[in-house]
């Protein structure tokens, strides 16, 4: 590893003696370069030949939802509670649960019981915020002994009223999926009548958009594809919009967040256990029981089916949100339920492989904590994706194990009456249906954006260090990089060479971080060495961050910009970069670098950025690397000082970068704080950021930052 406080005084011995021999257009090592190419242009700032790109990882394909999540465990216990403790935290962050949303009063109705063999069936409906309601079917069994076990039941897509055909059940039927015609039909609904019959309390609750849920439509939960034109008004915004992706709001986060409520429903019904609750669903509801599992800790067992997947992780709308599953997939995220028990299967479907590539894995981290047998995935790739009898089966006997039941194995479900359409409807003449549409949307948006900023305003005023801690949690997950180390940091120089005439010596650079498969290019400016023409280098370097990248130092001319030539004229080294999508470094020829976006039918920026860093966090990454360079591993330059100055659009970079890097930073200075991400208006912006109006613009940023911070000309 070379360092720029290392490698600097021997460098400026180095270019004494050039200028003494007339070498200064020789690299230090490297390639060379003829005399007449750009590369050898001290007034040209490109540092590789036409046409040469960086070598490095984030110029290939995006990943995406289809793509590949292997989960590698850690191999100490202490190791995996330090990141499932940082993963819990990005899972509350990304669905915009950070902090935890105030908990309104639900407000529970529970109507229209009807009785059938061993249980009854009654309606509900909630609110999980004033004025949004939760609606879904309460099973109850008929004979209770003290306080029982409660299972939530997220439905999946299909919804929990999902009809199948009669023929359709009768080849389920034949090859063994299912056992009756007529409950067989009604798969979802079978799950919870058995565990009603089983001595359990069940709530299965509408996904947004099914059955009785419509305040927010099927088609805008589960169907969005196109832009709104009405997304953003006076009035306030809509799902998918990008004030909403700002403040990390999304559908999978009112999903999570009904979830929640729900359980809070089931733990506070009269006759229930709090002490043993579990969650189970299948797909789109497998996903909704990793999440809650993953955040909750109430529940003691879950089984999340259909979902666990180290393949796709969830095609719909409503199981993606910009941050989730960056560097990580549903996998480690079911791994957060560790050491409380659960189980699934591996069917023929994106679950085809978990028996080798996931499962083992799980198993990993149980093992951890002394508990390799409370995860459990059994090989049923012999069916398609489903929860059909067999698996339903296994459910049944995993909470019977896991809850206390105290039943006779094996457990076989039985047929059931059917409910009819008025019996499953929650909605009536007595209990009319509330009002949706956009205006509903937007109230939502506007109890979560409200909920936050007084959360934050009551901490300011009365805990400004856990209002401090919670600005940073989110701002670190966000960033999603710590200041590398500097010896992780290679160098390889393209060119060293001297303007006479302006006293300075320029040089031309590829910086590296292998561990991450980064590179990028880097121009540096610094004073002439003491007994030359010009100023001596005060110890002190300058890091520019411009929106123009490392092009912005110099003129049309090839020279220093005035403000350059005031640095260097004080006695400043100065060290410039084309982060990426800038300058030389750009992944496609677009003079903006606009954001590169995963190709997916739908214009939703959760299939993106969900796995993805968005462009600012990814130019964030390469100023941290540029920090790590300029730290010396030598002591004795005691006086020597690193600055970052941001300019010309570089002012958020900079503060989101000297943030990360602390006490690496003696001072930030930025030409304008005018800078809001509040007015970035689209998700393809180079400065969309998820998340970041909700902990604070730039403002929540500055607050954070430990380094002195001027505001104007450095």
């Amino acid at each position: 590893m070379t360092s720029l406080r290392s490698w600097l005084p021997s460098l400026l011995l180095t270019a004494v003696f050039a200028a003494a021999t007339g070498s200064f257009l020789a690299p230090l090592h490297g390639q060379q370069s003829s005399a007449d190419s750009p590369l050898a242009d001290p007034r040209s700032p490109q540092v590789y030949p036409p046409g040469e790109q960086p070598d490095d990882r984030r110029l290939g394909p995006l990943q995406n939802l289809n793509g590949h999540f292997p989960f590698s465990p850690p191999e100490t216990l202490a190791a995996w509670e330090a990141r499932a403790k940082a993963l819990r935290e990005r899972v509350l962050i990304a669905t915009g649960l950070w902090p935890m949303p105030a908990k309104t009063p639900l407000n529970p109705v529970i109507h229209g019981q009807v009785q059938r063999d061993g249980f009854t069936v009654e309606k509900v409906y909630m609110e999980s915020l004033p004025g949004h309601f939760v609606t879904g079917l309460l099973f109850r069994p008929d004979e209770v002994a003290g306080d029982v076990p409660a299972v939530l039941c997220p439905h999946g897509h299909g919804g929990r009223m999902q009809e199948l055909s009669l023929e359709a059940v009768r080849r389920m039927i034949v090859n063994g999926q299912e056992r009756f015609e007529a409950s067989g039909r009604y798969p979802k609904l079978a799950r919870c009548v058995q565990l009603a019959r089983m001595g359990c309390v069940v709530f299965m609750f509408d996904m947004l958009g099914y059955a009785d849920s419509q305040q927010i439509s099927y088609e805008v939960a589960h169907r969005y594809a196109e832009p709104r034109p009405d997304a953003v008004t006076d009035e306030g915004w809509l799902f998918y919009s990008t004030p909403a992706e700002l403040r990390l709001q999304s559908i999978m986060g009112l999903q999570v967040w009904n979830a929640i409520r729900s359980l809070d429903f089931l733990e506070q019904l009269p006759g229930v256990d709090p002490n043993r609750l579990a969650v189970t669903g299948n797909s789109g509801g497998g996903t909704q029981t990793i999440l809650l599992g993953a955040i909750d800790p109430r529940p003691v067992v879950t089984f999340p089916n259909g979902m666990v997947s180290t393949s796709m992780q969830g095609g719909c709308t409503c199981e993606n949100c910009a941050l989730l599953r960056i560097g990580t997939g549903n996998v480690e995220l079911a791994a957060l339920l560790a050491p409380r028990p659960q189980a699934m299967t591996a069917a023929d479907d994106w679950t085809i492989e978990m028996m080798t590539d996931g499962y083992p894995q799980l198993q990993q981290v149980y093992a951890l904590y002394g508990k390799r047998d409370n995860v459990l995935c059994r090989d049923y790739t012999h069916f398609p994706h489903n929860f059909n009898y067999v698996t339903r089966g296994m459910m049944y006997q995993w909470f019977n194990r896991h809850l206390g039941l105290g039943l006779s194995e094996p457990i076989v479900e039985e047929d059931y009456r059917l409910l009819s359409p008025e019996q499953a409807a929650i909605w009536d003449d007595d209990h009319p249906q509330p009002a949706g549409g956009p205006a509903h949307e937007r109230a939502v948006g506007h109890f979560f954006a409200k909920d936050a900023q007084q959360q934050f305003a009551a901490l300011q005023a009365n805990d400004p260090a856990e209002h401090r801690q919670l600005l940073a949690t989110a701002w670190h997950t966000i960033l999603r990089r710590s200041l590398p180390a500097p010896e992780e940091v290679t160098r390889e120089n393209r060119l060293k060479a001297t303007v006479e005439e302006q006293g300075y010596l320029l040089f031309k650079d590829i910086l590296q971080l292998p561990a991450e498969g980064e590179s990028f290019p880097t121009l540096s400016l610094y004073p002439k060495p003491a007994g030359e023409a010009g100023k001596a280098w005060n110890g002190e370097a300058v890091l520019w961050v411009s929106k123009h990248g490392k092009a912005s130092l110099l003129n049309e001319a090839g020279l220093p910009v005035p403000a350059a030539r005031d640095l260097l004229d004080r006695g400043y080294a100065i060290i410039a970069a084309d982060l990426f999508g800038q300058g030389e470094f750009r992944p496609q020829a677009d003079a903006e670098a606009p954001q590169r976006i995963v190709e997916n039918k739908r214009h939703y920026a959760g299939y993106t950025y969900g796995y993805n860093d968005p462009l600012f966090v990814k130019r964030v990454h390469d100023l941290l690397t540029l920090v790590a360079f300029t730290q010396s591993e030598a002591k004795s330059w005691s006086n020597e000082q690193v600055h970052l100055y941001g300019r010309e659009g570089g002012e958020p970079l900079a503060a989101a970068a000297a943030f990360v890097a602390g006490e690496a930073i003696d001072s930030v200075t930025l030409a304008s704080e005018r800078f809001r991400f509040a007015e970035v208006d689209s998700y393809r912006d180079p400065d969309f950021v998820p998340g970041s109006v909700k902990y604070g613009d730039l403002p929540g940023l500055l607050e954070l930052l430990g380094q002195p911070l001027r505001i104007g000309a450095f």
